[in-house]
């Protein structure tokens, strides 16, 4: 199917999604590579979960969420991955306005309740060790459910305004979406209206779905931090920190590349090492987030020997 690239001063029907201009041997390169990681991301994402249905040890509110970490990793790869692959192979990938709309709905959705999960699972770790006795009484399985409920709520209503909006303005000029996905960025710069009101609302939208969270995580692991000094034995410390290592990797990550990933232009020289970010973002990370938290956890790799030898033996 041949798609056509223009330009005019009429509406956008439809976009030429570009993903990476480089030559065809590259191109099958990338393909083969992202091909490699999603199909890893969707294998280990799903062990983990599977792990936690199956083992009755890891019923915990912690390996509850880290299930739904998981699950939202899976979902946040797959509204980009899949879409990625078919623009490498090809030379540029059509998408309809609607279309490329949900992609950027459907993966802003992700990447806020990813957000979100992460300030839950700090909050989690706070009670832990910080309210001990109080732990079992408030984490309770319909208290974490309805956290996690929240989570997505709180990201719908935060997310419809922006996407009603972008739907109601339209788009004008040239159709190519120079871009690995559908993103808010590349997507302002092709409305046919004024973006300074838009632009408004993302930047108020960005303090209770990522600046609140964030200062929320570091005040709960300095006061982490203190409490696990006052911890009188070796082996009460390192266990107290070993819970919270593994979280606090994931968060630095998490929010490393979000903050690189916009504080580097979307346009220019700086366009390709934006996709590239976008691309760890959306594909290495995911990826990474479960084996970061099995690394050194023994109820994990104590369930998966226990999955894997009763497979051995069916």
């Amino acid at each position: 199917m041949n798609t056509i690239r223009t330009c005019n001063q009429s509406k956008i029907t439809e976009f030429l999604l570009v993903g990476f201009s480089t030559t065809h041997p590259l191109k099958v390169l990338l393909f083969s590579i992202c091909l490699v990681i999603y199909i890893m991301i969707l294998s280990v994402n799903f062990i983990f979960i599977a792990l936690y249905l199956r083992s009755l040890h890891l019923r915990s509110p912690m390996y509850f969420f880290l299930s739904n970490l998981s699950a939202t990793d899976i979902l946040l790869s797959t509204s980009v991955g899949p879409n990625l692959l078919c623009t490498l192979l090809k030379d540029g990938n059509p998408m309809s306005v609607s279309a490329c709309v949900t992609q950027h709905f459907v993966s802003g959705f992700f990447t806020g309740v990813e957000c979100l999960l992460l300030t839950i699972m700090a909050y989690d770790r706070y009670l832990a060790i910080c309210k001990p006795l109080h732990y079992v009484i408030i984490m309770t399985n319909k208290h974490c459910l309805h956290l996690v409920i929240w989570c997505c709520l709180e990201i719908v209503l935060c997310m419809l305004p922006v996407t009603i909006t972008i739907s109601k303005s339209g788009f004008c000029g040239c159709n190519t979406l120079d871009y690995i996905y559908c993103d808010i960025a590349p997507l302002l710069k092709m409305l046919c209206s004024d973006v300074f009101v838009l632009e408004r609302l993302i930047t108020f939208i960005t303090i209770p779905v990522a600046l609140i969270p964030f200062l929320f995580i570091v005040t709960t692991y300095i006061i982490i931090s203190l409490s696990i000094f006052r911890i009188s034995s070796n082996t009460g410390r390192k266990k107290a920190f070993s819970t919270c290592s593994s979280h606090l990797t994931v968060v630095s990550m998490y929010y490393g590349i979000i903050i690189t990933k916009y504080i580097v232009p979307s346009k220019g020289p700086s366009l390709n090492m934006n996709k590239v970010i976008s691309l760890i973002y959306t594909s290495v990370t995911p990826l990474f987030n479960p084996i970061i938290y099995s690394f050194r956890n023994e109820e994990i790799w104590k369930a998966l020997n226990k999955w894997v030898s009763i497979r051995v033996i069916k």
